[in-house]
This record gives structure tokens, sequence and C-alpha cells, in this order.
């Protein structure tokens, strides 16, 4: 009797964890400094790539900030929505918005 082996594509496609993006959302009430510190802390990015994202996202209104597994964006993306007011501007009243999106 021949041995059978398991679908190699099916095991793949199941065991791997699709990418996710994290989206982070412009708005008014907070600024470049605090989306450059909250960028530096929470993804580790260089000072100049947050520079680029904080311009990018008040530019286009949003941005890609990082891509990894769901669990992992989905942490990330709560800790941008529990990063707080900007105590540089007194309308800021509350954290930056983010969102997931799976990677197309």
């Amino acid at each position: 009797m021949p041995l059978e082996l398991p679908n190699l594509k099916e095991h793949i496609s199941t065991s791997v964890d699709k990418l996710w993006q994290v989206v982070l959302l412009d708005d008014d009430s907070h600024t470049y400094d605090y989306v450059i510190e909250m960028l530096m802390e929470i993804f580790n990015h260089p000072i100049d790539l947050a520079y680029r994202m904080a311009c990018d996202v008040d530019r286009d209104k949003r941005v890609i900030v990082d891509v990894d597994t769901k669990k992992t964006a989905k942490s990330k993306c709560r800790r941008i929505q529990d990063s707080g007011p900007d105590w540089r501007m007194k309308r800021s009243k509350g954290s930056m918005r983010a969102v997931i999106e799976p990677v197309e």
C-alpha cells in the first residue's frame, strides 16, 4: 500500500498566520511630536521613519505603521488606542485612532 502524504498546500495555508497591517488614522488633536514619540515607543521605529509616517498620516489621512500577525497587530493597535491624549494640545481629549486590516 503506497504511503499517503498530507496535502502540503492545505497545511501551509492553515498553519501560517496571515499578515495584518496596523493603520494609524489622522486627526487634528495630536502634534507631530506626539505621533513621532508614540511610533518610536510602540513600534521601535527610528526617528526618521516615525517623522515620515507622521507626515504621511497628516497628508494622506492614514498610514500603515506596522505589518505583523493578527494577534500582534491587534495588540499594537490597542496600544495606540490606549496611549492617551497629547498633553501639548488642550483640545486633545483622547488617543489617536488605529485599525487593523488584512494585507492583500
